[in-house]
């Protein structure tokens, strides 16, 4: 007489099973979790902490809305002055930030220096210093040191664009080839000549096109300056809020707006001319 034994249960098939079932569960649940989150949030910061009964319904909203497309074109000729003091803070606080983010690279960039327990870890707290104060903390520091008028906000610009540029510099310089570098060195260069004939040229794209799109961006920062009284188009902006004319706000929204593009344009062709 013969026995048959039954065949063995496929341990793995299950516990893969198992394991997808188990992880499909994980999903739903965070995605429900999340959902409650997300509803709760909504709930706080819209739902009770909205004023709806001043908005006047939704008639209330387009008359509002209605006010800010009728442009006052009347404002359009004492708009160039701004326009062009915004663009002087963008470009001058760029140069500045250029020229200041320098010596913060050289310290932030491992390979070169002078000292990894000093002027390192230095260098690296400049960079997330400057780039951690939001540029209008920067205008109203600077503001109140120095008064109002562009000068702050150039000053707020240059400090903002110090962590960026030398972050990017830094970094350029970490990747270097260092044969050039070693090549220098061993014929007797010294730290200047290792720096301006060894890695000067190998990082200088890099270096060019971080600074052209700071700049870009500072055009952006420039035209908020004057909320806090730094001048520029800003300023424009929170006078007219001030006096309830909405539609030289718009107007200003598009000078700013008109400002930005051309920044984009001239910043698109500068990278391809240089780099």
């Amino acid at each position: 007489m013969s026995t048959t034994t039954a065949p063995m249960p496929d341990r793995g098939f299950d516990a893969w099973l198992a394991h997808g079932r188990s992880r499909r569960f994980k999903n739903r649940a965070i995605l429900v979790l999340s959902l409650a989150v997300l509803a709760w949030c909504f709930h706080d910061t819209v739902m009770f902490d909205t004023d709806w009964t001043r908005m006047g319904g939704a008639l209330g909203v387009v008359g509002t809305l209605e006010r800010f497309l009728w442009l006052d074109w009347s404002l359009a000729p004492s708009l160039v002055v701004p326009a062009l003091e915004t663009l002087m803070m963008a470009t001058l606080g760029t140069l500045l930030g250029c020229v200041l983010s320098l010596p913060v690279a050289w310290f932030g960039a491992a390979n070169v220096t002078p000292s990894r327990y000093v002027f390192y870890p230095l260098g690296r707290f400049l960079m997330v210093l400057s780039r951690s104060i939001h540029e209008i903390i920067w205008a109203l520091l600077f503001v109140g040191a120095v008064g109002l008028g562009a000068l702050p906000g150039i000053l707020a610009v240059a400090m903002r664009s110090i962590g960026f540029i030398s972050k990017i510099t830094a970094e350029a310089i970490e990747n270097i080839d260092p044969k050039p570098v070693e090549a220098i060195r061993a014929v007797g260069g010294n730290q200047f000549q290792v720096m301006y004939y060894g890695i000067v040229p190998q990082i200088l794209p890099v270096i060019i096109g971080t600074i052209i799109f700071e700049w870009d961006i500072n055009i952006r920062r420039s035209a908020i300056m004057g909320l806090v009284g730094a001048g520029g188009l800003g300023l424009v902006f929170f006078r007219q809020m001030a006096m309830f004319n909405y539609g030289g706000v718009t107007l200003v929204v598009l000078a700013v707006l008109v400002l930005i593009a051309f920044g984009e344009v001239v910043s698109h062709y500068a990278r391809k001319a240089v780099i």
